[in-house]
């Protein structure tokens, strides 16, 4: 999916340098509030509880939501000390953004061998449970798989009833949550995926789904590749969530590349970039998983539609699917008119 970029080669200094975050955050907490603040003199008594509104507005911060953010940070904040719960939390705000943001050592890899490795092992399995219908789900998983069935169905709802009889290409096509429905309405759907593993389950799946729907015209074709290595033309080309794993520098090249092989619209979601998902992302990778197997980049909404204007195309509307866990913005293309 991807070519070589850079990666971090040690997160160990940032998570160092996070812990400490946590380790004074803590004493803060944990300490009486009358140690911070001065007795209660002639003009009233002073709030002694910051440090339930310091609670609460750190938790609020890790949450994916902002509405949620805002309103745990009001309700702690409204029996609180202003000053202090101020002080406080701008404090840690900017010891935050410090560690998050500060540069790291490191070196060249393969995002496209990364990703293909990935997801035929480990990252299939995961995957294809997010994706699929099991219960065996946890929270943030269960989370991951709304967000993402909301942003296909944001699309079928966008293009679903124009695509009869019209060729279209899943560029990234995972395990055929957006194929599928598409051939099911008609479309002549060819998917592709950098993981055989997904290609093979897509097809699996769309053999089960689609065997006796009325509208099929063709069975979905599927197959593996890079989205580098893609050619042909179709009437439309979707992009799901795939740009997440190519660097910035590689975004602009992969946009034009997409965009040259679509004849009426271009389809795209992606991962965006904004101070408070980069934050959220940052924050993340102090604490390095299993599930964090390959890289994952932002790209800024301004970024991703200069890059589709600059392909010939304008973006006709957009929209964004936000979870607690999983966020996507979506653009649908259409090509420039002609002068």
């Amino acid at each position: 999916m991807a070519s070589s970029s850079v990666q971090p080669r040690s997160l160990r200094p940032r998570r160092c340098w996070g812990l400490c975050v946590l380790a004074v955050a803590s004493v803060v907490l944990l300490t009486p509030s009358s140690a911070f603040l001065p007795a209660a003199g002639a003009r009233g008594a002073v709030s002694n509880r910051p440090t339930a509104a310091l609670t609460a507005t750190t938790l609020a911060m890790a949450s994916a939501l902002p509405a949620q953010a805002a309103d745990a940070t009001a309700k702690a904040s409204a029996d609180s000390s202003p000053l202090v719960t101020v002080g406080a939390v701008l404090g840690l705000i900017a010891v935050g953004i410090l560690v998050l943001t500060r540069d790291v050592p490191s070196e060249k890899v393969n995002d496209a061998e990364v990703v293909e490795k990935y997801f035929n092992g480990e990252g299939f399995e995961r995957w294809n449970k997010i994706y699929g219908e099991e219960d065996d789900v946890n929270a943030v998983q269960k989370d991951i798989r709304v967000g993402h069935a909301e942003t296909v169905d944001t699309i079928i709802s966008w293009i679903g009833e124009k695509v009869d009889g019209k060729t279209v290409c899943d560029a990234g096509c995972g395990t055929g949550n957006l194929s599928i429905p598409l051939a099911s309405r008609g479309a002549v759907v060819t998917g592709s995926d950098i993981s055989q593993a997904m290609a093979t389950e897509s097809a699996r799946r769309a053999e089960i789904a689609l065997k006796d729907a009325p509208k099929v015209k063709k069975m979905p074709e599927f197959f593996t590749s890079d989205l580098q290595k893609l050619d042909g033309e179709y009437d439309t080309v979707c992009c799901v969530d795939v740009l997440i794993h190519y660097p910035p520098e590689k975004m602009e090249g992969m946009v034009g590349h997409l965009a040259g092989m679509s004849k009426e619209s271009l389809v795209m979601s992606f991962a965006p970039k904004t101070w408070y998902y980069t934050l959220l992302k940052r924050f993340g990778e102090l604490f390095p998983g299993k599930s964090k197997a390959t890289r994952a980049y932002l790209h800024s909404e301004e970024t991703v539609e200069a890059a589709i204007n600059k392909a010939g195309f304008e973006v006709v509307r957009k929209t964004l699917t936000a979870k607690s866990f999983y966020f996507s913005q979506i653009f649908e293309a259409k090509p420039k008119a002609k002068a």
